[in-house]
């Protein structure tokens, strides 16, 4: 059988346990995602998984990250990272942001 187009795939169903609320960052598997609506508990929302969102960074004298730098989503902290650790990829970094920066650019990506 040959693939058959579905659709664009820039957001992604999603049925929270919790309820979600518009900016929350989500991890679905290895996916990084970011809600755009509210979405209530045990019910069937999307979310964004492409394009560019403003995320929150670490603000440490050693966290300013370049343009074009592979980011990871570290859960714990609700931060993006430049360390893999167990943290699961994010996407590239869109902007620069130097170390005193609260946000830093991020295109969405799995890869």
């Amino acid at each position: 059988m040959l693939a058959i187009y579905s659709h664009p795939g820039e957001s992604m169903e999603y049925t929270p346990g919790t309820d979600v609320a518009s900016g929350d960052v989500i991890v679905i598997g290895d996916t990084v995602a970011i809600a755009v609506r509210p979405i209530p508990a045990n019910e069937l929302g999307a979310v964004q998984v492409v394009g560019v969102f403003k995320m929150p960074k670490a603000v440490l004298s050693t966290s300013a990250i370049a343009i074009g730098v592979k980011v990871y989503w570290d859960a714990s902290a609700e931060v993006v990272t430049t360390t893999a650790s167990t943290h699961k990829v994010a996407g590239w970094t869109h902007a620069a942001a130097a170390a005193t920066d609260p946000t830093i650019f991020v295109k969405l990506s799995r890869v």
